[in-house]
């Protein structure tokens, strides 16, 4: 940006990209940098390397008949499932089909998986090569609302990743609140337009974007990547339920405080009969009382209380609303567990009114390992038609 804090091209708005052809099939030990030897490359390239080859050449390659089984040992987070079909929140941070676990261009029976560190494995490539380059890898990522697949990048070295026009303004005058441009992932798109996915071309060279080469390796990915807790959309929707897992084993990491009170929000659109709320939540702030009663970082203790419908509906009002809580606290990434505990030693800790009656403890924390993946239940062996 100029001193005027508006946005500059440092190009003279002309790209060449072209694909590297006669590469041939990767295979185990294969060293990326010395593949791409007699390629014609100039400082200021970008280099774009799918990362199928990358994959192969660091031995990334699973005997899998069962592609699922290798699908989850990749997966840290379920975010969707349609059929045979998950949207898997991979251990490097990326969203994405199927953890990124692809059968295709691979031996039958096999399958690849994404590089262990693929801004490391750019790093390396790059460290090898001739000219002073940047170096992308890129992967096929679907979108959400949009039909069709794009490459993006999942690795990168040498290449300036964003491009943040936020407190500048447009050529009229109006501010710039919110664009950060993904350079990275535009590159790795328009270089599969010479890759293409059947053409056997896994490298393509991108010229004429030398500003955005740097000296330094850089960040890599890791800025593109938003954190989980950022998600507006952390699940689909068909998913909110099955995300809900009970968990007993947290972290240290303190629980916000509002973040609760969302998920006592939600317990409140749980059914009433007449609009009558037979319940009420104590959400233990006391450390010494936690200690006592719990040990979970958070503690939150549903109570039945006096109504004017029977003990059995105020229960089964209270245990829906308890659900609710539940679902809206996985939602937020927090993990918790609801637990039976002897309502006269509870009642006592917390001092709570006669008339309230304890049913149960729920801790709440962030978990200390990612929940276990459940696949939907076949729901025939617990129905009854008639």
């Amino acid at each position: 940006m100029d001193e005027r804090g508006e946005a500059v091209s440092t190009t003279e708005g002309r790209l060449e990209i072209f694909g590297i052809k006669g590469i041939g099939e990767v295979r185990p030990g294969d060293d990326i940098a010395t593949l791409l030897k007699d390629t014609d490359l100039q400082d200021g390239d970008i280099l774009v390397i799918t990362s199928k080859i990358v994959s192969k050449a660091e031995g990334r390659i699973r005997q899998a008949p069962d592609r699922h089984s290798a699908i989850m040992e990749e997966t840290t987070r379920v975010v969707a499932r349609r059929g045979d079909t998950v949207i898997s929140q991979t251990r490097h941070g990326f969203v994405m089909a199927a953890a990124g676990v692809d059968a295709s261009n691979t031996e039958p029976g096999t399958v690849l998986l994404l590089p262990e560190d693929s801004d490391a494995s750019a790093r390396k490539i790059r460290k090898s090569l001739p000219a002073t380059v940047g170096v992308i890898i890129s992967d096929t990522f679907g979108r959400p609302w949009r039909h069709g697949l794009t490459d993006v990048a999942i690795g990168a070295a040498g290449v300036q990743p964003l491009e943040d026009f936020r407190g500048g303004v447009d050529t009229h005058g109006n501010p710039l609140s919110a664009t950060v441009t993904a350079l990275i992932d535009e590159i790795a798109a328009a270089a599969e337009l010479v890759k293409g996915k059947l053409s056997g071309v896994p490298v393509a060279v991108v010229r004429g974007l030398s500003h955005l080469v740097t000296p330094e390796d850089g960040p890599g990915v890791r800025p593109l990547i938003r954190p989980a807790d950022e998600d507006m959309f952390r699940y689909g929707s068909r998913d909110v339920v099955q995300a809900r897992r009970t968990v007993t084993d947290f972290t240290d990491a303190p629980v916000d405080h509002q973040t609760v009170r969302r998920a006592v929000s939600a317990a409140l659109t749980a059914p009433t009969v007449d609009g009558e709320v037979p319940w009420r939540l104590v959400l233990v702030d006391s450390p010494d009382v936690r200690s006592a009663l719990h040990p979970a970082p958070y503690l939150a203790v549903p109570c039945l209380v006096d109504g004017v419908r029977d003990r059995d509906t105020r229960v089964a009002l209270l245990g829906a609303a308890v659900e609710n809580l539940l679902i809206q606290l996985a939602m937020e990434g927090l993990g918790s567990s609801w637990t039976p505990k002897d309502p006269r030693e509870v009642a006592a800790l917390l001092d709570l009114p006669e008339s309230w009656e304890p049913m149960g403890v729920i801790a709440i924390g962030h978990p200390a390992t990612p929940p276990a993946d459940h696949p939907p239940a076949d729901p025939e062996p617990y129905l009854l038609t008639r």
